[in-house]
């Protein structure tokens, strides 16, 4: 599997200097600081592309899933589902089709092994455990799915704000010392039982008025090759945060961004793009 440090191409979606052209104009001039080469989706109806978009096991080859998650099953938001059929075809990608219910944004993604919040046991339940289990670890060319816990407030279950990789041996998690005694265990246990060691990240959620506002969540950062740009909110944590990368990934060019408006919409960096390599 390719994995984000890998990643040489960034895509965006072509309605986000429309809808976020504050953000977006920010974003572009520290894309252009960091020399990283990007493009625009076209005929996208939302921002964020991570969720929709195929994931990519190798340079030419892709695996696109079924995006129909339950959140956006109203008539409202059904309307705001990109067709990526169209978007792929209008790229030049053929990625073999999966009728396996994912948002990417659930995919945490290492060299070997995947990470994912186990909502995709609930998307898909039509399909029984182990089936799913085998079914994906063949999809994504893995050794193994490891999965952990979905946040309870969390109504998408993405993994991207809960879990990254560093390297095949060690992860990034949320720093939960405030969350639920039990959430705390069962990730830790899980990424134990895994044999991966783990370095906490600070996480400051609980100033934010709605449960859909991402604001305080640092793990949703864009990672590419010799890059990472990660999310600032104007907290006391943005330098935290930046010196503990600027540790963590020795040698890597470490960029922030304010990133307030697109969080107030439920997502951040991650989320918005879709990096791949060429």
């Amino acid at each position: 599997m390719i994995t984000d440090a890998e990643t040489n191409y960034l895509f965006l979606a072509n309605c986000l200097p429309k809808k976020q052209n504050a953000f977006y104009n920010r974003f572009e001039r520290v894309l252009n600081d960091c020399k990283i080469n990007f493009g625009l989706l076209p005929n996208t109806k939302d921002i964020w592309a991570v969720d929709y978009m195929p994931i990519q096991l190798d340079v030419n080859k892709f695996v696109q899933f079924d995006y129909s998650p339950d959140y956006l099953k109203s008539k409202k938001w059904s309307k705001s589902i990109t067709n990526v059929s169209n978007v792929c075809k209008e790229i030049n990608i053929r990625p073999v089709k999966s009728s396996v219910i994912i948002d990417c944004g659930n995919v945490a993604k290492g060299k070997d092994n995947v990470i994912m919040c186990d909502k995709v046991f609930k998307e898909n339940k039509h399909i029984k455990e182990k089936e799913l289990i085998n079914n994906l670890t063949e999809l994504f060319e893995v050794e193994k799915i490891i999965f952990i816990p979905s946040d309870e407030d969390d109504i998408f279950g993405h993994a991207d704000g809960m879990v990254r990789f560093v390297d095949n041996d060690t992860v990034l998690i949320n720093d939960y010392s405030k969350e639920k005694t039990s959430l705390k265990r069962t990730i830790r246990l899980s990424l134990h039982n895994a044999g991966l060691e783990y370095i906490e990240v600070p996480y400051n959620p609980y100033d934010n008025k709605k449960a859909l506002d991402a604001k305080g969540i640092y793990l949703n950062y864009l990672q590419m090759k010799g890059v990472i740009v990660v999310p600032a909110f104007e907290m006391k944590e943005d330098d935290e945060v930046v010196k503990l990368f600027e540790n963590v990934f020795k040698g890597q060019t470490i960029k922030s961004i304010e990133s307030k408006e697109i969080a107030a919409e439920g997502g951040i960096l991650n989320c918005i793009t879709w990096n791949i390599k060429k």
